[in-house]
């Protein structure tokens, strides 16, 4: 099972040509740590740079970030925003109206600071989240502790509006019309089937479970996509499925770093194909730290201290692994410029 989803995750055997394919192939990647889902890009490409992401978001509008699938950040391909967020978001509003009422934001005010926030967006936009939140003040919405956070939550959650072009090193909101046009109707049976579709092809082989974890969808909806898409599935004896078109899959990848909040750890229930007993090491309260894989297994983690990657190894390395984490550091460092 480990060769097949590392090579569904582009993580073994051809590597992914652009930054769009590799949104195509995983569908949503996490991007709440903006290294991170750059990081999972250079994961699954060769030769590229954070750069050529932020080119991506930006001139070529051809990525966005916004709140999808679980109520977190991610990173998409524009031409899958619509139905991503017609079927994933429509859960999330009762969670956000209750953050909201905790920072002290009332419906009242909740739909004045999405008002604010939209019209700053028509006549100014791209706007960065300081200056968002600049207008939010003048105009008397509340913006202390999570308020901004969440209120920039529920203009996204209502289709109003996205991350979209970098300023600087600051990651802009604009409105959905004017960097996407009118977002076509979704037809939601449709859309889950493509759902399905999608997330096994950069997840499978996987189960009803694991899909509606990923996806923040109640396990009907998981089993009605799975169930759409039957004639183009294969049951595997363990019980899970996948694509029936699947090439067979490459051999491990050699070592290798990975950002924090990689896909690899985010889209299925259990991590132990990959962490094995090392789980608390990587994942913290809710956060998950960047990590070195070898031999298909977690095997370190990493960080940056005064410009160089220091590998904290969970035991002794081979000689040729250290040697292959010390090259791909030196990549990452490359990459991140």
């Amino acid at each position: 099972m480990i060769r097949e989803r590392l090579s569904a995750q582009l993580l073994a055997g051809p590597p992914a040509r652009d930054p769009v394919a590799v949104a195509e192939r995983l569908l949503a990647v996490q991007g709440q740590d903006p290294r991170g889902a750059r990081l999972a890009i250079r994961a699954r490409t060769t030769g590229l740079t954070a750069a050529d992401v932020d080119r991506a978001l930006t001139d070529e509008r051809s990525l966005l970030i916004t709140w999808l699938n679980r109520g977190t950040l991610h990173l998409v391909r524009s031409e899958d925003y619509s139905w991503l967020h017609a079927l994933t978001t429509p859960p999330l509003f009762t969670g956000n109206a209750r953050r909201l009422a905790q920072e002290g934001v009332p419906p009242t005010l909740a739909d004045r600071g999405v008002d604010v926030i939209e019209r700053s967006l028509a006549t100014e936009g791209p706007l960065t989240r300081a200056e968002l939140r600049e207008r939010l003040v003048v105009a008397g919405v509340p913006t202390a502790g999570q308020a901004l956070v969440h209120l920039l939550v529920l203009a996204s959650l209502r289709g109003l509006t996205v991350r979209g072009p970098m300023v600087g090193r600051q990651h802009a909101y604009v409105l959905v019309r004017d960097w996407l046009g009118e977002p076509p109707p979704v037809d939601r049976d449709r859309a889950l089937a493509e759902l399905a579709r999608r997330y096994l092809a950069g997840h499978g082989p996987a189960d009803e479970r694991d899909l509606a974890r990923w996806a923040g969808l109640p396990l009907r909806d998981a089993r009605a996509g799975l169930g759409a898409i039957a004639s183009e599935l294969v049951e595997r004896p363990d019980g899970l499925v996948d694509l029936a078109n699947r090439r067979p899959p490459a051999e491990l990848p050699p070592p290798r770093l990975f950002g924090p909040f990689d896909p690899v750890l985010l889209g299925w229930i259990s991590r132990e194909f990959v962490l094995g007993e090392h789980q608390a090491r990587v994942t913290v309260e809710g956060l998950f730290r960047p990590f070195a894989l070898v031999h298909g297994r977690a095997a370190a983690t990493w960080n940056i201290q005064a410009g160089e990657v220091v590998l904290e190894p969970f035991a002794r390395l081979a000689k040729a692994d250290a040697k292959a984490l010390a090259r791909d550091g030196e990549d990452v460092l490359r990459f991140l410029g």
